[in-house]
């Protein structure tokens, strides 16, 4: 049973036995069996005018006229639509918010969704299943504003005359800063195998609707049959603690009693606090130099990132639960937290205890990240280490890693946001070589690095193995770091970062992208040949877009997607000097410039000799990042050093 608690205003319904003392239902809806069903049992023509509704009892404060403060929420839910096998159906449900005159009694069937009908606004994601005269030409998800002829809407590749229907899943995230409104939801690639779409809708919901809002579900049918169940409804909703002011009163005497009794009463916490304050000072100065730094001159006055108490991230992941956990790398695990004081989620990277290289890591991001600022940087907010434990306290991405999305057959991003990602990442990469005052090489750029905010924009995450160089200075040999498939294979032989080799792991991203293929590809179960051999391949026969990801469908531009795959393959040359620098990248995928034309065949790698097929790599047992998810930042990461590179690539890279 789900709980709205005051600090995070959050709940969690896994099924509905029965209807919970938090929900109203109206209409036609009811509780059955661990769902509540919005639209009527019966299969009678005359019986097919329904409506129901779910709505959560109380109104959630959206936004405040005094401050300005707006709300961010994400919600999740899981519902069916079951036609019975009839051919005909419809009409569909929808997810709404409705200002808090909203009528629901006085509320229209069909294709109005039980939303159209009162004067009060809503806005709703619906998911329609039925093509009224107003709808586009087949089901779609829609933003509706005020009326179910929806303002924006992508097709909707659903079916629910099947026997016992079908159930999806769907996330609608609001986020008030950039005023952007996410829908990513289940969807059937010809009705069979399951996917997954998204749609995002720029809006200031406070332009539409009232400060407090009713949230919950809508579903009608008309003259056509069908279903709707909601199996499942989670929700996270920012509070704006908005405070109400004080009422002026002349209660002089009872003012007076008030601090006169208290002055005691304060000098004493008072002393108390100190006392524990010089105790928390001096236990956290032994705590950091227990780990080897001290931040303080370096960061102490900066308006960046600052130190958190342990005490408040273990409050605000609620003591690291496992259901708040958003992945698990080679350094530990990484928590979604709630910070009440700025009434925002963060993400939480909790470093393993007793990882030597995890204690690098955590001085190298903190020392780095939080200097840089950039749109398509993920933003660290803060660190804290004490009681043993490192902790790194990110901006939350509530769309995960960019490998979650590629390469899952459920999954499908459009070519429009892969080109938005691949230009973000190419901007991020600009930033960091030519842009600040020194030159920040990555050194592990690869999906799983790359974060999605819930625009899809991307942001490059995870600065551990970072280095810092003088602009027009090389890098020293140090030990190597990053992941099979994204390393340059001059830096895995010499152990020399440089701008070459993070431009190489940049292609292969962009290839990945492009191919919807990870950066080792397994061809029969046994023989791995990697990503950019795989594609130059169809560089050479001039059949480039047949490497494009077949998820899309041919659903791309192919201008693009010729670019895109092109400048892969441009900045993954095997000779680091023919590689593009950032800017030249970003310039050709911007049209900005030209792209060159590429030798037919590969050339071969400098210190190897030309045909090259990962057949050795299963014998390794080197994770290729296939479990990878959402802050997962070091699945699947190599470390060697130096001096044996050479011998271990030479294993790696065998010839045939």
């Amino acid at each position: 049973m789900g709980v709205l608690t005051e600090d995070s205003l959050n709940f969690n319904y896994t099924s509905f036995s029965s209807t919970p003392e938090n929900l109203n239902i109206t209409g036609d809806a009811f509780a059955s069996d661990s769902s509540i069903q919005l639209t009527s049992n019966q299969n009678d023509k005359e019986m097919n005018q329904s409506v129901g509704h779910v709505i959560y009892t109380e109104p959630l404060p959206l936004w405040d006229k005094a401050s300005g403060k707006s709300a961010d929420f994400t919600t999740q839910f899981n519902f069916a639509i079951n036609s019975l096998n009839n051919t005909n159906y419809g009409d569909g449900m929808a997810f709404f918010l409705a200002s808090e005159d909203h009528n629901f009694t006085n509320t229209s069937r069909g294709g109005s969704l039980g939303l159209n009908g009162s004067t009060a606004s809503f806005v709703a994601v619906e998911f329609d299943t039925y093509k009224n005269y107003f709808d586009p030409p087949a089901p779609h998800v829609g933003i509706d504003i005020n009326s179910t002829n929806s303002s924006y809407y992508t097709a909707w590749s659903s079916r629910s005359s099947i026997p016992k229907g079908r159930s999806y899943n769907a996330s609608v995230s609001y986020n008030s800063t950039l005023q952007n409104l996410t829908v990513v939801f289940t969807s059937y690639s010809n009705y069979l195998t399951e996917m997954s779409q998204n749609l995002s809708y720029q809006i200031n919901l406070s332009n539409y609707l009232t400060e407090k809002v009713y949230i919950g579900f809508a579903a009608a049918t008309g003259d056509s049959f069908e279903i709707h169940c909601l199996n499942s409804w989670s929700l996270i909703w920012s509070n704006l603690q908005v405070e109400p002011l004080p009422k002026a009163e002349n209660r002089i005497g009872l003012v007076i009693g008030i601090v006169v009794g208290s002055c005691a009463l304060i000098g004493v916490l008072c002393l108390t606090w100190l006392v524990k304050q010089r105790r928390r000072i001096r236990r956290t100065r032994e705590e950091r130099t227990m780990v080897g730094i001290s931040l303080d001159d370096e960061l102490g006055k900066s308006t960046g990132p600052k130190y958190f108490l342990y005490a408040d991230l273990v409050r605000a992941t609620q003591n690291f639960a496992e259901e708040e956990k958003l992945g698990e790398g080679g350094f530990g695990g990484v928590y979604r937290g709630f910070l009440k004081e700025s009434n925002s989620c963060v993400a939480v990277k909790r470093i393993s205890r007793g990882s030597k290289q995890g204690k690098k890591e955590y001085v190298s991001e903190v020392k780095i990240i939080s200097q840089l600022r950039h749109r398509n940087l993920v933003q660290l907010i803060g660190w804290c280490h004490e009681n043993g434990d490192l902790l790194l306290v990110y901006e939350y991405m509530p769309n995960g890693s960019l490998d979650s999305h590629l390469f899952p057959e459920a999954s499908l991003l459009a070519w429009t946001l892969r080109y938005k990602i691949a230009l973000g990442l190419a901007s991020a990469l600009q930033y960091l070589h030519e842009e600040w005052e020194r030159c920040v090489l990555h050194r592990d750029i690869k999906s799983s690095n790359v974060m999605l905010d819930s625009s899809f924009n991307a942001k490059l995450g995870d600065f551990g193995l970072a280095k810092l160089v003088d602009h027009g200075k090389a890098s020293e040999t140090t030990l190597v770091g990053g992941t099979i498939g994204y390393m340059a294979f001059e830096y895995m032989v010499s152990g020399r970062a440089s701008k070459e080799s993070d431009v190489y792991s940049f292609g292969i991203v962009a290839l990945e992208i492009a191919c919807g293929r990870r950066a080792i590809i397994c061809l029969d179960g046994e023989t791995h040949v990697r990503l950019v051999d795989w594609v130059w391949k169809f560089y050479a026969s001039g059949k480039l877009l047949e490497a494009a990801d077949p998820k899309l469908g041919g659903d791309f531009v192919e201008k693009e997607m010729e670019c895109l795959i092109t400048v892969g393959l441009w900045c993954a040359h095997p000779h680091p000097h023919s590689r593009p620098s950032i800017g030249q990248a970003l310039r050709a995928l911007n049209s900005e410039a030209q792209i060159p034309i590429l030798p037919q065949n590969m050339p071969a790698p400098p210190y190897f000799s030309p045909s090259i097929e990962m057949t050795s790599l299963p014998s390794l047992s080197i994770k290729d990042g296939t479990e990878s998810s959402g802050y997962d930042y070091y699945d699947g990461s190599l470390m060697f050093s130096s001096s044996s590179a050479s011998i271990s690539t030479a294993s790696l890279l065998n010839t045939s």
